[in-house]
């Protein structure tokens, strides 16, 4: 599990006073100004949000340090990290994305069926990407109680019963 987490990207600038277009990948949008200072992946800048409003596919947001269009701008693209424990914690049947990402999944029999490249969200419901030596392509496998009844991050597995004809 990684000590940081990240819990927003800036998407570009919003109008000319240097106010950002946030993406926010906190279950509240809004929270991610609770946090504190978010730093960048490297460390070497850090920002207080202040958020300004909602736009569309974000929010509007402030950060210290930033203050035109032309810096704003250039934090394109830039992911915003939190130290993990500033996090609050979860109860025991819910899971931060970062601490799926790279765990080994295997079926109720023991079969390796490959390693969770990425956690995705489409509207109904969060789909684990597995990507595994023996697959052509990824396979999408839904995030249900269901589909994956066993998450032990300790050991770094996940346990799927997949329906079939998914592998």
């Amino acid at each position: 599990m990684s000590d940081k987490i990240c819990i927003a990207a800036i998407a570009g600038s919003f109008g000319v006073r240097g106010e950002v277009r946030l993406k926010s990948f906190t279950a509240s949008p809004e929270d991610v100004a609770t946090y504190g200072p978010l730093s960048t992946k490297d460390g070497k800048r850090s920002f207080d949000v202040k958020i300004t409003g909602q736009i569309k596919n974000g929010l509007s947001a402030r950060l210290t340090g930033i203050s035109n269009k032309e810096q704003a701008d250039a934090l394109r693209g830039v992911q915003l990290f939190v130290d993990r424990d500033r996090l609050p914690s979860l109860p025991d049947d819910e899971f931060y994305h970062a601490d799926l990402i790279g765990l080994e999944v295997f079926d109720t029999g023991g079969t390796s069926l490959g390693r969770v490249k990425a956690v995705l969200n489409h509207g109904a419901t969060d789909l684990l990407e597995i990507h595994g030596p023996g697959l052509k392509s990824t396979v999408l496998l839904p995030f249900t109680q269901a589909a994956v009844p066993t998450i032990d991050l300790s050991s770094g597995r996940v346990i799927a019963d997949p329906p079939d004809g998914l592998f």
